[in-house]
């Protein structure tokens, strides 16, 4: 769920419209105010919208399509959701199909064992990093089970607008805090999902 150190590029400077900047207002209700994302730095086709479900998948299936680096939440008039996501980088990408298990509102992160190996720094969290703006799953998270068993894979908030769009994370599909808000919200618990 950590972003690695890479070379990242801008999008191209862009105007954004006004019913979108209210898409991703500042939420300073929530546990820990969240601040709006800054849309000038993320490609306008990851905003937020709905497209004609291209999936073919049943309503309320959320599909990750990996290649194009959006996620669709499949709607029941022949539409989707669609929104922008960060994936894994090579080597820690997944597929296949599996169930949204369960969802939390800022949950605790702990990194497995296998990412403190690789990433020491990240000692001090072994037995969890408190919910928080800083905390790596960010305001929700969606945790992916295949049958009864945690992939250790999530869904889940991510404070940096240049990720998105990138393959950039330790596996983890990552959205705008707005965007996976608005996710946990209208996806339910035992949903099936499909990462191709």
């Amino acid at each position: 769920c950590t972003t690695t150190r890479s070379a990242r590029t801008a999008a191209p400077q862009v105007t954004v419209p006004s019913d979108v900047l209210a898409m991703y207002a500042p939420l300073p209700h929530e546990q820990f105010p969240i601040r709006a994302p800054d849309l000038t730095l993320i490609d306008p086709k990851y905003w937020r919208q709905v497209v004609a479900d291209p999936t073919g998948e049943r309503p309320g299936t959320v599909v990750i399509d990996t290649a194009s680096r959006f996620l669709y939440l499949v709607r029941d008039d022949g539409q989707a959701m669609r929104y922008g996501v960060g994936i894994g980088r090579e080597g820690f990408s997944w597929s296949g199909r599996a169930t949204i298990a369960y969802k939390r509102a800022w949950p605790t992160w702990t990194p497995p064992a296998e990412m403190i190996v690789r990433e020491p720094e990240l000692e001090p969290y072994r037995h969890g990093m408190a919910p928080g703006v800083d905390n790596p799953l960010g305001a929700r998270t969606l945790y992916i089970h295949q049958g009864n068993v945690d992939t250790i894979y999530r869904i889940h908030g991510n404070p940096d607008e240049r990720s998105i769009g990138q393959a950039v994370s330790s596996g983890c599909v990552r959205l705008l805090q707005q965007d996976i808000i608005h996710l946990h919200d209208a996806v339910r618990t035992g949903s099936t999902l499909v990462v191709v």
